[in-house]
């Protein structure tokens, strides 16, 4: 099989990886901060290591970088632990369901007020429109960097740089940008989301919070820290304050060796490299007039394509595709917001992302098995 679904999560995974979470399950069997003996020690000082690792890479401190178990909790960390009742928010239209389902439900339930800013193929336009959202209550813009669906690419720092002029906390879903656009916390956002195992090549269930402290979070979990244990309240400094419970230390250390792969290829390379398979499909469909790209001219867009084709069901056609040994997903990649946004919340799309491990004839083949099926 082929994966060209990395969007959803990386695979294969890089052998530094592998090894990292063999050695984590071989030798660091403690449980991180728990204890003074010499396995937990020894555990600690590796979850420490990948903390620094992790913030060194974004531009943040080890001490506000915070392990998640995916971009969709840490989002739920940050939009909980920011938004208070009856506070207004603006989101996107292009946003995924982790960030549009916690905030839907603080909308019900907390009479928290939200406003979506409509993206559009102008920078300018997409800025405007989130100028024009702001109101005095506003207290957080969330938005995505970079669209899981059709890979567009927001202009984060301008929307950042509107919110400290506003006062307003800027929330960011990294999760498709991370590893593949250097993105770095004093860009501007005030609290950066991310996957640790999509564009960071670690291991399913990791994920990250940076924050620069400017705003608080409040606690979405409670529970052991082995911090301050004699106290019923949650330890006020971070990272113990937003980490409780036993880490994922396999996947925290797979999460470093993850990190420490995209720093030595280089985030450029791999954009380059990915793009660049983007462009060889891109060459491909257009010489296919049943096939409709959900692109347009001069926007920027990290390397995912999302596309149709005449007469064949976004499902239909990645079933077919599978049996080809290509694995591509299809549907509406939770996010309705941006699928409402080009038209296709019906059916979804067919959604293409490579990674840095693809190959440009494996792409060729891809278009070719394109080609056959749309056409037969």
């Amino acid at each position: 099989m082929i994966n060209f679904d990395n969007a959803a999560t990386t695979f294969p995974k890089p052998r530094t990886v592998r090894m990292a979470m063999d050695r984590a399950l071989l030798e660091y069997g403690g449980n991180a901060g728990r204890g003074g003996h010499q396995l937990t020690t020894k555990t600690s000082d590796q979850v420490f290591a990948a903390r620094e690792e992790a913030a060194a890479f974004f531009g943040g401190k080890p001490e506000n970088t915070i392990f998640c178990l995916n971009c969709t909790h840490a989002l739920n960390l940050a939009i909980q632990g920011i938004l208070e009742p009856n506070d207004h928010v603006i989101i996107s239209s292009l946003e995924h369901n982790a960030v549009l389902r916690p905030v839907a439900a603080m909308v019900r339930e907390q009479g928290i007020r939200c406003s979506i800013a409509p993206i559009s193929d102008n920078d300018e336009e997409t800025i405007a429109a989130f100028q024009e959202r702001i109101r005095p209550d506003t207290k957080a813009i969330i938005c995505t960097l970079a669209s899981n669906v059709t890979g567009q690419i927001l202009p984060y720092r301008e929307i950042a740089a509107l919110c400290r002029e506003n006062g307003i906390c800027m929330i960011a879903d990294g999760a498709q940008a991370c590893g593949t656009l250097p993105v770095q916390l004093p860009d501007g956002m005030n609290i950066l989301c991310t996957a640790g195992h999509k564009g960071l090549y670690g291991a399913s269930g990791t994920g990250l919070l940076l924050t620069d402290t400017k705003f608080p979070i409040k606690p979405l979990l409670y529970g052991g820290t082995g911090s301050l244990s004699a106290k019923l309240e949650m330890p006020d400094f971070l990272p113990d304050r937003l980490e409780c419970g036993t880490l994922n230390i396999a996947g925290i250390l797979s999460l470093r060796a993850g990190i420490a792969f995209v720093r030595e290829k280089g985030v450029n390379r791999i954009f380059h490299h990915e793009t660049a398979c983007c462009e060889k499909l891109l060459s491909m469909l257009k010489t296919m007039p049943q096939i409709t790209v959900y692109r347009k001219p001069n926007v920027q867009y990290a390397p995912i394509i999302s596309f149709n084709a005449d007469g064949f069901p976004a499902e239909t056609l990645a079933e077919a595709l599978d049996q080809k040994g290509f694995c591509l997903r299809a549907g509406l990649h939770c996010a309705p917001l941006a699928h409402r946004s080009i038209g296709t919340i019906d059916g979804g799309t067919v959604r293409f992302a490579p990674s840095v491990f693809n190959t440009l004839p494996e792409v060729t083949a891809l278009g070719n098995a394109i080609r056959m099926i749309t056409t037969s």
